[in-house]
């Protein structure tokens, strides 16, 4: 299983991603640096949110982000058939072991199969959107576009 996980996120991330982030930071021509690190997560998350289609109808809000390094997140509102707002938060932890899956009501788990697959994909996904789309920049070199 963490083979698995290896060959997953190494699928999203190379390994020279830290090196090339860094050199992209240093740059003075940052457009984005007005932006605070909240600020900067919000318009990744508006991003994340359409990864995953148009939203069902009784879906009010929804949000996909990265929070940290090994943190990602979803966050779903809901209006139930009695009119209720619920709202679900998970968390997935980036581990050693694999992709941690944290609910609420302490309801843990580690992904597997088509959810660890569909996680994946999902995060490559954003990966790719909110470079091309937010930074300006192309996901596979870091270089501006």
């Amino acid at each position: 299983m963490p083979n698995l996980i290896k060959k997953a996120l190494k699928l999203v991330f190379t390994d020279d991603d830290d090196a090339g982030l860094a050199s992209v930071l240093k740059k003075k021509n940052r457009p984005l640096k007005k932006f605070t690190e909240r600020e900067l997560i919000q318009l990744e998350s508006e991003i994340g949110a359409t990864i995953f289609g148009e939203k069902p109808a009784h879906v009010t809000r929804r949000e996909f982000f990265n929070l940290d390094k090994d943190t990602w997140i979803w966050y779903e509102e809901i209006v139930d058939k009695d009119g209720k707002k619920q709202e679900l938060t998970t968390r997935y932890e980036v581990q050693p072991k694999g992709i941690l899956k944290v609910q609420p009501n302490y309801r843990y788990s580690y992904l597997e199969g088509d959810e660890l697959q569909n996680f994946v994909l999902a995060v490559k996904e954003y990966y790719e959107r909110v470079s091309r789309d937010l930074y300006k920049r192309d996901p596979q070199t870091g270089y501006r576009l």
